[in-house]
C-alpha cells in the first residue's frame, strides 16, 4: 500500500474510503438482492425450489455489485469528506499542504484498486455467475431462452455453397431459430439462402440442431427446397424449378455460434466488452447495423473509470463549512448527484442512438462534463 499512497495522508484518506465504501456497497447490493429475491418468488414452483430461487439471485450479486460501485464510491466518499470537515480533519490536511491538485491526484490512486476491482467482476465473474444462474434456472424450470418475437431470433449469415460447406461465396443467408436450449441446441429452424443479387436459392428447414463446436452445425430432420431459373428467352418473365429434398443428418458450416445466438437475446448493456466486441465484428462483416451496440460496448469501456470522476465528485464536499448542513443532508446530495449522472448517461445514450451520434463521444461526454463539473465545484469552494 505504501508504494501506491507514499504519503501518510494519502493512506489514510484511502482507508477512510475504502472502509465507507465497503459498507455503502454491502448494504445497497443487499438492498438491491432483497428486491430480486422478491421478484424471483413468482417463479418458485415444481422442482425451482426457494432455495434455487435464491441461489439464482446470489450469483447475480456480482453483476449487481459492478453496477453498484461508482455509487457507493461517490457516497461513501462524500461521507467520509463530510466527516472529515465536520471534525476539522480537512482543514488540518489544507494547512498541511493539500491543496486541490494533490486531492485530485490523491483520488485517482484511490481510484485504481477499484478500478482493477469493476473491471475482474464485470468481465470475469460477473459474466461466468450469470451464466451459471441462468443454467440453474432453465435446468430447474425445464425453460429455454426464446426470442421477444414472435417469428424467434433472426440472424445474418455468410453463403456458402449448396451443401452447406465449402468457400463464403456472394449472397446472404437468413437464418430463423425460434428456441435456443444448454447453449448449443437450437430448435424449429428456418434458412433462407439468396445470391448476390437478392434471388432465393433455397429454402431449408429443420426440426432441431446441435454446434459441435469447430465451426458447423448438425441439423436433424432436414427439408430443403431448392431454386433454379431455367433458361428464357423473355427476360422479364422468368420460370423457376423447384426441387425438394430431405436429410436426416445435415452438417452446415456456419459463422453463426451459439454465443452470438445467445447475445441476441441478451441486451447489449448487459454483455461483457469481450462478447460485445465479437458480436459488433460479425454484424459488421455482415453490413448490418451495430450503433446500439459500439455505444454500449465504448460505455462499458469508459464505465470503470467513471469511478474516478464519483470520487471528484465527493471531493467539494470537503470543502463545504459544518454549518453549511449536516453530514446526512450531504450524503443525500450525493445520492442525487449520482442518480442525476445515470439518468443523464442512459437519457444522452438513447438520444444518440436517435440521433446516429459518434460512439465513442457518446460514452465519454457524461463522465467529462461530470468532471469538468466536480473540478469547476472545486476551484470555487477551495477559495472560500
Amino acid at each position: 500500500m505504501k508504494l501506491l499512497f507514499p504519503y501518510i495522508f494519502e493512506r489514510y484518506l484511502a482507508k477512510q474510503i475504502y472502509a465507507a465504501f465497503t459498507f455503502i456497497l454491502f448494504a445497497l447490493v443487499a438492498l438491491f438482492l432483497f428486491f430480486d429475491i422478491l421478484g424471483e418468488l413468482g417463479s418458485v414452483k415444481g422442482q425451482y425450489t426457494l432455495a434455487l430461487a435464491l441461489l439464482h439471485v446470489l450469483l447475480k450479486a456480482p453483476s449487481r455489485i459492478s453496477e453498484i460501485i461508482p455509487i457507493a464510491g461517490l457516497i461513501g466518499s462524500i461521507y467520509v469528506f463530510a466527516m472529515l470537515a465536520s471534525q476539522s480533519e480537512f482543514t488540518i490536511l489544507r494547512i498541511a499542504g493539500l491543496d486541490v491538485k494533490r486531492g485530485v491526484i490523491t483520488l485517482a490512486k484511490i481510484s485504481i484498486p477499484l478500478i482493477a476491482l469493476t473491471l475482474l467482476i464485470s468481465e470475469v465473474v460477473g459474466p461466468y455467475t450469470d451464466h451459471l444462474s441462468e443454467q440453474i434456472r432453465v435446468k430447474a424450470l425445464g425453460s429455454a431462452y426464446e426470442a421477444e418475437f414472435k417469428t424467434g431470433v433472426w440472424v445474418k449469415d455468410r453463403l456458402r455453397d449448396e451443401d452447406g460447406a465449402g468457400p463464403i461465396r456472394p449472397g446472404v443467408r437468413y437464418v430463423n431459430v425460434g428456441k435456443i436450449e444448454n447453449d448449443n441446441e437450437i430448435f424449429n429452424i428456418h434458412m433462407y439462402e439468396f445470391d448476390a443479387n437478392y434471388h432465393l436459392l433455397s429454402i431449408r428447414t429443420a426440426a432441431s440442431g446441435r454446434f459441435d463446436h469447430s465451426g458447423t452445425w448438425i441439423l436433424d430432420d432436414v427439408t430443403e427446397t431448392r431454386f433454379k431459373e431455367t433458361k428464357q428467352t423473355d427476360p422479364l418473365n422468368p420460370v423457376y424449378s423447384a426441387q425438394t429434398l430431405t436429410h436426416p443428418i445435415l452438417t452446415l458450416e456456419s459463422e453463426v455460434t451459439p454465443q452470438i445466438l445467445s447475445v441476441l437475446l441478451v441486451s447489449p448493456e448487459k454483455m461483457s466488452i469481450i462478447s460485445l466486441g465479437r458480436f459488433i465484428s460479425h454484424l459488421q462483416e455482415n453490413r448490418q447495423d451495430a450503433h446500439r451496440q459500439l455505444i454500449a460496448f465504448w460505455k462499458k469501456v469508459v464505465y470503470p473509470f467513471t469511478i474516478f470522476v464519483m470520487l471528484t465528485l465527493a471531493l467539494p464536499f470537503a470543502y463545504l463549512k459544518v454549518r453549511a448542513g449536516s453530514v446526512g443532508i450531504k450524503v443525500f446530495g450525493g445520492i442525487m448527484l449520482g442518480m442525476s449522472f445515470q439518468l443523464f448517461n442512459s437519457l444522452f445514450s438513447n438520444i444518440a442512438i436517435l440521433g446516429s451520434w459518434p460512439a465513442v463521444l457518446t460514452a465519454l461526454t457524461p463522465p467529462l462534463l461530470y468532471f469538468l463539473f466536480a473540478l469547476v465545484a472545486l476551484n470555487r469552494v477551495s477559495r472560500v
